[in-house]
C-alpha cells in the first residue's frame, strides 16, 4: 500500500459532510520561523536555516533527559522549570553548549559524537518515552551531576542511540504508507504552526485581558506566514487561521542559493522538499508555561483553546494547535522559502496506536478509519 494509496482513503469516523477523499488548494505562504529544541522540553534555538532529514530538522530532539531510576524521559509537563535549561550552538554547529539560566553553569558536548568519543563517554542502555522503549547514550556522571543538581534528583542526559524509534499511531506504515522513524519527539519528526492561528488565538486572550503568547509555548519547528482571517485562503493567498487543520500535502521550495553548512555536510538534492501532513497536534498544558519565567498559568490559553478548538474526533478531550508531519526528502530548508500546500483533506483523526484508551489499539483504530480491503492486501 503506497503513500498515494493511503492519502486517499476516507475516513467514517469523520464528520458527515467532511467524508470525502482530498482535494487540491493553492494556499502559498512563507518560512517566517525556524526553530530546534536539540533537548526534549528545554529551550530551543531560532535558526535561519537547517538541514531537513527524514527525522525531522537537524539536531531537534537528539537529546533529552530521564530519571536515573526508572529511566523514563522527563518534560515540562512535571517540571517547567526545564524551560530554564538553555541550549546553544557555536558557529559550525559542531558543539551544544547547556547552561542552566542566569547561572554560570555549563556543559558543551559535541554535537556529533564519533562512536570513539561515546565509547568513552556514555553507556548504550534502555530508554523510555512514553510507552516505547528504546535505546540511548547515557552520558557519564561528570556531565550529569550539573543536571542533577538543578532537578534536585537523580536524572541522566540521553543522546538517542543507533537502533530507529519507528513511528506509530497517525505516522504507522498503515497510515503513512511508508516506515519512518524519530528521534525523541512526543510523536513525529516536525510540528508546523500557523502565524495567522496564533494571531486569532492572540486576539481572544486579549479580549478576555489575558497578555499576548509567542509562539514558542506550543514548541513548533517550522512556523509560516498566515492571516487572522478565518478563510481557507485569503485573497493574497496566505493561509487563513485554522486552515492548516486540513492540510494534506505541503512543499517547500529551494531559493535557490548555493548550498552551504550542513546542507554540503549532509548533502541532498535540490528538489522542493515534500512533507505528508499527518495529524493536528493534541495539546496538553505546556502551553501555559512560560519559557521565560517557567511559570505556568492556571487557566491560560489552556482555558480559551479547550472551549474552541476541541474539533478531533480521535481524541476529543485535548485542543488543538499545529500540525504533525512527516518529511518525503531530505535538504536545506530556511527562513524566507516559499511554503505551499498542494492537498487538504476533511478525514484528519488523531490516531494514538497502542497509547489508546482501555484495550483499543492501533489494530482496531485501523478498522475504524481505513475500510477492512486495505488492511488486508
Amino acid at each position: 500500500m503506497g503513500a498515494t494509496e493511503v492519502a486517499k482513503t476516507e475516513s467514517i469516523t469523520a464528520p458527515r459532510h467532511q467524508r470525502h477523499g482530498p482535494t487540491y488548494a493553492s494556499a502559498t505562504s512563507e518560512i517566517i520561523e525556524l526553530h530546534i529544541y536539540p533537548i526534549k522540553s528545554c529551550r530551543g534555538i531560532s535558526v535561519q536555516k537547517s538541514y531537513l532529514t527524514r527525522q525531522g530538522l537537524d539536531l531537534d530532539r537528539r537529546w533529552m533527559f530521564v530519571d536515573a531510576e526508572t529511566m523514563k524521559f522527563i518534560t515540562i509537563r512535571n517540571i517547567s522549570q526545564m524551560t530554564q535549561i538553555d541550549t546553544s550552538l557555536d558557529t559550525t554547529s559542531s558543539n551544544l553548549t547547556i547552561s542552566i539560566h542566569s547561572t554560570p553553569h555549563s556543559i558543551t558536548i559535541p554535537t556529533r559524537p564519533s562512536p570513539a568519543w561515546l565509547e568513552t563517554n556514555t553507556t548504550l542502555s534502555r530508554v523510555t518515552i512514553w510507552d516505547h522503549e528504546t535505546d540511548g547514550h547515557i552520558y557519564s556522571e561528570s556531565i550529569n551531576s550539573l543536571f542533577t543538581t538543578f532537578f534536585s534528583k537523580p536524572v541522566k542526559l540521553v543522546y538517542k542511540g543507533p537502533t530507529p524509534r519507528i513511528l506509530r499511531g497517525n505516522g504507522a506504515l498503515e497510515l503513512l504508507g511508508r516506515e519512518e522513524s524519530t528521534n525523541f519527539p512526543d510523536v513525529m519528526p516536525l510540528l508546523i504552526a500557523n502565524e495567522g492561528s496564533l494571531w486569532e488565538l492572540n486576539g481572544r486572550l486579549k479580549e478576555k485581558g489575558h497578555q499576548e503568547i509567542t509562539v514558542e509555548r506550543f514548541r513548533p519547528n517550522i512556523i509560516v506566514k498566515g492571516a487572522e482571517s478565518v478563510d481557507s485562503v485569503t485573497k493574497g493567498g496566505l493561509p487563513g487561521a485554522w486552515s492548516e487543520d486540513s492540510w494534506k500535502t505541503v512543499r517547500i521550495l529551494p531559493n535557490g542559493e548555493q548550498k552551504s553548512g550542513i546542507a554540503s555536510l549532509l548533502g541532498g538534492g535540490e528538489k522542493p522538499l515534500e512533507i505528508d501532513v499527518q495529524a493536528r497536534c493534541a495539546r496538553c498544558q505546556v502551553p501555559n508555561v512560560d519559557p521565560d519565567t517557567a511559570e505556568k498559568d492556571k487557566k491560560e490559553p489552556w482555558d480559551t483553546l479547550v472551549s474552541y478548538r476541541r474539533i478531533d474526533e480521535g481524541i476529543k478531550w485535548k485542543p488543538c494547535f499545529g500540525m504533525l508531519g512527516c518529511p518525503r526528502n531530505e535538504g536545506e530548508i530556511g527562513v524566507g522559502m516559499k511554503f505551499e500546500v498542494v492537498e487538504t483533506t476533511g478525514a484528519h483523526v488523531y490516531v494514538k496506536g497502542e497509547l489508546e484508551v482501555g484495550a483499543c489499539t492501533l489494530s482496531t483504530r485501523l478498522h475504524m478509519i481505513l475500510p477492512i480491503s486495505r488492511l488486508t492486501t
